[in-house]
């Protein structure tokens, strides 16, 4: 069976409808604030697991406009990061980069260590370290062409993908319980009392408010989004097979920041109305198109060494939230929110913490800070510390 783009949209929107469906009538979803993208998208790919295993039918969606909309997502970041505003958050951000920088660590540590535990190439300890998981789909499919082409490791994009995917699985799954096991180490004197929504919100705080906007402002917005998608990508383009090559969404949202202060020191900031309204429509699709479209079966394909490092991994990520990221950031409700968020990007992918973030902020309270610094960290400097981390692993003796 096989649904063409204007199907997959269809199905994509349908699936939204569905986890906010699900998230409001079974309380388990609620206690836990599982995402709706997550909810809808895992029952969807439940069914065409189902659909596959038991009666032999593959259901196929063209997924044209998924890489446009993650790249959507990632110029509305870029162009909702004013400089200005990053100076009240400099401190907190630089901290958080380094309990960023300290998992990336971590995860190839224990990656390389359990596979030679488990007499495996290492290579495949790093594909299942921050290669895939911090890394996600893109970093693990480059590095795993990289390691095919230059190591001799056969069938390293593949696992590579199974990695991602795993990860962005887990990201979106994992977020709302660590932070429901935080709230209770806190207490509830120290969430924000805020049903109203927050005037001084950022782009992506508050995906279901009503915000007035303008078509001029739209189009004018629409306009930024479609210069950084095409700058960005001749960049990425002309960066690809250099010792500086970045991911393309990396070089569009490098592109979109360098827009949005431009046009501030011109005095003509962008409408963030319109900024928040295509951001979040462009991450609620894109998670529900990646998550319908699982083949869950090719996780159920991995090897058991390489799922036992994930299932390792999945739980560092976890541990590593609730005893680090949570304390160092500070032990508040903003910790609370900013442990959730790296667990969506730590095991999965930026709309994964964008997503497990407006969970927890929708049901408990803003939190301003965490929506001003994950997006940066989690979009652009963690691929840059990835892409260093990664290269000198692969200068230790265990590869050579």
């Amino acid at each position: 069976m096989h649904l063409d783009v204007y199907g997959t949209l269809v199905a994509a929107s349908i699936v939204l409808l569905l986890g906010e469906l699900l998230v409001a009538v079974v309380p388990l979803l609620r206690r836990w604030t599982i995402p709706e993208p997550v909810a809808g998208g895992l029952v969807a790919a439940l069914l065409t697991f189902g659909l596959h295993s038991f009666v032999h039918v593959d259901v196929r969606f063209d997924l044209a406009l998924q890489t446009p909309l993650m790249l959507a997502f990632f110029a509305t970041i870029g162009l909702n990061a004013n400089l200005a505003n990053l100076k009240s958050g400099g401190p907190i951000l630089v901290r958080f980069l380094f309990v960023v920088v300290g998992l990336l660590v971590l995860q190839n540590v224990v990656g390389i260590g359990m596979a030679l535990l488990l007499g495996i190439d290492p290579l495949f300890g790093l594909l299942g370290g921050s290669v895939s998981l911090a890394g996600g789909h893109g970093t693990g499919a480059a590095w795993g062409a990289i390691f095919t082409e230059h190591h001799g490791l056969e069938a390293a994009t593949e696992v590579a993908i199974a990695c991602a995917t795993f990860g962005l699985v887990m990201g979106g799954i994992l977020g709302g319980p660590v932070a429901q096991r935080l709230l209770k180490r806190i207490g509830h004197r120290q969430v924000p009392d805020d049903d109203q929504s927050a005037p001084d919100a950022y782009a992506f705080e508050e995906p279901k408010a009503e915000k007035p906007t303008t078509p001029g402002a739209f189009i004018n917005t629409l306009t930024l989004i479609v210069i950084s998608l095409a700058a960005g990508s001749e960049i990425a383009d002309l960066l690809a097979g250099t010792v500086y090559e970045l991911p393309t969404f990396v070089c569009v949202l490098f592109v979109a920041v360098l827009l949005t202060n431009g046009l501030v020191l011109l005095r003509r900031p962008v409408a963030e109305q319109a900024v928040a309204l295509i951001g979040n429509v462009s991450l609620a699709l894109f998670l529900a198109m990646a998550l319908m479209s699982l083949r869950l079966w090719d996780l159920a394909d991995l090897a058991l060494p390489v799922f036992s490092i994930l299932a390792v991994q999945t739980l560092m990520m976890v541990l590593y939230a609730l005893f680090i990221t949570f304390p160092v950031m500070g032990g508040n409700y903003d910790a609370v929110v900013l442990s959730a968020g790296h667990v969506g990007f730590g095991l999965g992918a930026t709309p994964t913490a964008i997503a497990n973030m407006q969970a927890v902020t929708a049901r408990f309270g803003h939190s301003h800070l965490a929506f001003l610094v994950v997006p940066l960290v989690a979009a652009f400097f963690i691929d840059i510390a990835n892409a260093i981390a990664i290269k000198l692993f692969l200068m230790l003796p265990v590869f050579h």
